[in-house]
C-alpha cells in the first residue's frame, strides 16, 4: 500500500512567505541607503578640507578689518575649519607665542622681520604662504613733500631692527638723511652720516599717534597702524617701491613652526587668503598693497638668504 502524498502548503501560507520576503528586502534596502548616505556625507565632509572640524588659532595685527570676517567665514564653509584670530598690537609678541604653541599660525610680518627674529632668538619658524607687499610710507600732516619739512624737524621711525632699517632707507630716498655706505637692510641710526631732520625712533605702534599728536612733523608708519589710525592717503609724502626686486624680503607671510610647515590644513588656510572674495574686501582697506602669491618653497629660500645676511650683520 503506497504512502499518502505529502500535503501541499495552502495558499494563505504561501502569500505570507512572499510578504515576509518583500518586507525583508525593504529593510535591507533601507539599511543600504543609510550606509551609502553616511558614506557620502563622510566623503563630502572630507572634501571640504583636510582640517575639517579643526580649530586653528592665527595671530594677526589687524583683526578688526572686515576682510578677516570674510576669511573666517570661508574657512568654515569651504574647509570646515574654525579660525580663531588673536590680535597683537606689539609686533614682538606673535612669534614667541607661535613658538610656545599659543598660536598655530601668525600673519603679521614680512620675511625680513622673521629672519631677524629667527637669528636673534635661535628659532626656526618658517613662511608657508605669501600675502602682500606694503609700501612703507613717510606721512606728514603739515608738509606736502619731504622738501617742505623744516630743518631739524622731528621725524619718527619704528624702533624695531628691521622696520628701522627700512625706514632709514626711505628717509635716504627722500633726501633727508645719508647713510654709511649707502645703507643696508640692517642699518641703524648709528649709520646716519648726515641728516636734515632729527630722526626719532619710537615703538612701531606709537608712530601714528606721535604724528597725530603733533610731537613729530613726519613719521614712517607701518600699514596696519596707518589703517587703524585712519591716516589719509594724501598725507603720504614719500614711499618705497613695493614692486622692485629689492622688496622680496618685505613680502608679508603666513608663518608656522618648522614641524608644521607641510601641514595640509595650514597650507590650505594660507591659500584661502587669496580667494577672490577675501581679496575684494582686503583691497578696499589696503588699496596700495601689492598682492603676492609666491610659492612656500621660494619664500623659505628667501628666508634662508636673509637669515644669512642677518647673521653677517650681527657678526654671528
Amino acid at each position: 500500500m503506497s504512502s499518502p502524498a505529502p500535503a501541499l502548503p495552502d495558499k494563505p501560507k504561501r502569500r505570507g512567505l512572499l510578504i515576509g520576503i518583500v518586507a525583508a528586502l525593504a529593510v535591507i534596502a533601507v539599511i543600504v541607503a543609510v550606509v551609502l548616505g553616511t558614506r557620502d556625507d563622510t566623503t563630502s565632509t572630507a572634501a571640504a578640507g583636510s582640517g575639517s572640524g579643526e580649530t586653528v588659532t592665527i595671530g594677526v595685527a589687524d583683526k578688526s578689518l572686515p576682510y578677516w570676517n570674510t576669511y573666517t567665514e570661508l574657512a568654515q564653509s569651504q574647509l570646515g575649519v574654525t579660525v580663531e584670530l588673536v590680535n597683537f598690537s606689539d609686533y614682538t609678541l606673535p612669534n614667541p607665542a607661535l613658538k610656545q604653541g599659543e598660536l598655530d599660525l601668525n600673519q603679521f610680518q614680512h620675511i625680513q622681520y622673521l629672519a631677524n627674529y629667527n637669528v636673534e632668538a635661535g628659532d626656526d619658524l618658517q613662511p608657508i604662504g605669501a600675502t602682500a607687499v606694503y609700501p612703507l610710507p613717510l606721512y606728514s600732516l603739515t608738509a606736502k613733500s619731504a622738501a617742505e619739512l623744516p630743518a631739524d624737524a622731528k621725524v619718527a621711525i619704528p624702533n624695531d631692527a628691521i622696520n628701522e632699517a627700512r625706514g632709514l632707507l626711505v628717509l635716504q630716498e627722500a633726501g633727508l638723511v645719508t647713510l654709511k655706505d649707502g645703507g643696508t637692510a640692517f642699518s641703524t641710526t648709528n649709520d646716519i652720516e648726515s641728516a636734515k631732520v632729527e630722526v626719532t625712533p619710537v615703538a612701531a605702534d606709537q608712530t601714528a599717534s606721535a604724528l597725530q599728536s603733533g610731537s613729530v612733523a613726519a613719521a614712517i608708519v607701518n600699514n596696519n597702524y596707518a589703517t587703524a589710525a585712519k591716516l589719509p592717503a594724501d598725507s603720504v609724502i614719500v614711499q618705497d617701491d613695493p614692486t622692485s626686486a629689492a622688496a622680496a624680503p618685505y613680502v608679508n607671510i603666513f608663518t608656522a613652526r618648522k614641524e608644521d610647515a607641510a601641514n595640509e590644513t595650514y597650507l590650505e588656510l594660507a591659500a584661502l587668503w587669496h580667494d577672490p572674495a577675501v581679496q575684494e574686501v582686503f583691497l578696499q582697506d589696503n588699496p596700495s598693497a601689492i598682492v603676492q602669491d609666491t610659492p612656500a618653497a621660494d619664500l623659505q629660500a628667501e628666508l634662508t638668504k636673509v637669515e644669512s645676511d642677518a647673521k653677517a650683520a650681527q657678526g654671528k
